[in-house]
């Protein structure tokens, strides 16, 4: 399995919206409002791969998982972090997470920063089990009740390289 940064010369959208698609899944009917991922087309993940950082996982030619992040202020956001279901469990997910902590480093960001919706109580506990911990709870617009909860995981300080 190899993960690759996503840039000019990837041209898999549908296949990527597919794996997200399938990835996302389990949560139809389950939460609401519904997932942004439904409203995602080869064209917008195109764009949200030029406006972010993007990355791939490959078992040889089969895309098998994703991860996109966005820098902010003070951290980095992870969104749509995927793994295609048969393969959820596995430690796929742990991968492309280290892959978001060294951006961060990189970057000279302290903090990763995802969002995980309310009743998605076991992706809580996977996340909790990685080091994230939840630091807010947040409605959709529209709505007066919790719909996501924030979760951050804080990063060791880096050592500069002399």
């Amino acid at each position: 399995m190899t993960i690759i940064p996503l840039d000019h010369s990837f041209t898999r959208w549908d296949e990527l919206l597919a794996l997200i698609l399938a990835s996302f899944a389990s949560m139809n009917g389950r939460i609401d409002p519904p997932s942004s991922a439904l409203k995602l087309t080869a064209e917008s993940l195109a764009e949200k791969a030029r406006a972010e950082i993007g990355h791939v996982a490959l078992d040889g030619e089969r895309l098998i998982g994703c991860l996109f992040l966005r820098p902010e202020a003070d951290c980095l956001y992870v969104g749509k972090l995927a793994v295609l279901p048969e393969l959820q469990g596995k430690g796929l997910g742990k991968r492309l997470l280290a892959i978001a902590e060294q951006t961060a480093a990189r970057l000279g960001l302290p903090v990763l920063r995802l969002e995980t919706r309310i009743e998605l109580t076991d992706n809580h506990a996977v996340f909790a089990a990685w080091g994230f911990s939840i630091t807010a709870e947040k409605a959709h617009p529209g709505f007066s009740r919790t719909t996501f909860v924030e979760m951050r995981k804080a990063l060791p300080p880096q050592i500069p390289v002399v």
